[in-house]
């Protein structure tokens, strides 16, 4: 697992929403191909379906950590303790990189527009916004997250709390 940052924004750029981004970038490790994991994730772009709320990119690193690292057993308190903390730890790190998660504040004005209708992705789309930069910021963290996990490098497989 290497440069996930890079990969997550250059999907970005190819036209993938801020969420499937982040997730698609870490497809191998979750053991599925790339467009399974975006179509897993496609409603989560503009902060879930353009409404402007958690920023994509963060939910996408919550959908991966949780199953890379996540509990999957009914009545598993302990597993989902700490997988809301996992979570709250990725969500701070983006934060106070960032200084929000919520996609709206991270848009500043363009936040405003909640219209279901997505932006033509133009160059001046990729030049006024910040989406490029946060969701290389996501990749990065939740990739050095899974190093503090793993001792190293992923070997690709899915992991227990």
């Amino acid at each position: 697992m290497e440069g996930k940052g890079k990969l997550a924004k250059s999907l970005f750029e190819q036209g993938y929403n801020c969420a499937q981004s982040v997730v698609a970038a870490f497809a191998q490790e979750m053991g599925m191909d790339t467009k399974t994991a975006a179509r897993l994730v496609c409603g989560l772009g503009g902060g879930v379906g353009r409404q402007r709320e958690i920023c994509g990119a963060v939910s996408g690193m919550a959908v991966v950590a949780g199953f890379l690292y996540g509990y999957d057993t009914p009545g598993d308190e302990e597993g989902k303790r700490r997988t809301y903390e996992m979570v709250q730890l990725l969500s701070a790190r983006f934060r106070e990189k960032n200084g929000s998660i919520l996609c709206r504040e991270l848009l500043g004005e363009e936040g405003k527009d909640t219209n279901f209708v997505p932006s033509a992705r133009t160059a001046e789309y990729y030049a006024r916004r910040p989406c490029p930069g946060l969701i290389f910021c996501a990749g990065q963290l939740l990739e050095e997250y899974c190093r503090e996990r793993d001792g190293g490098e992923s070997n690709g497989e899915h992991h227990t709390v």
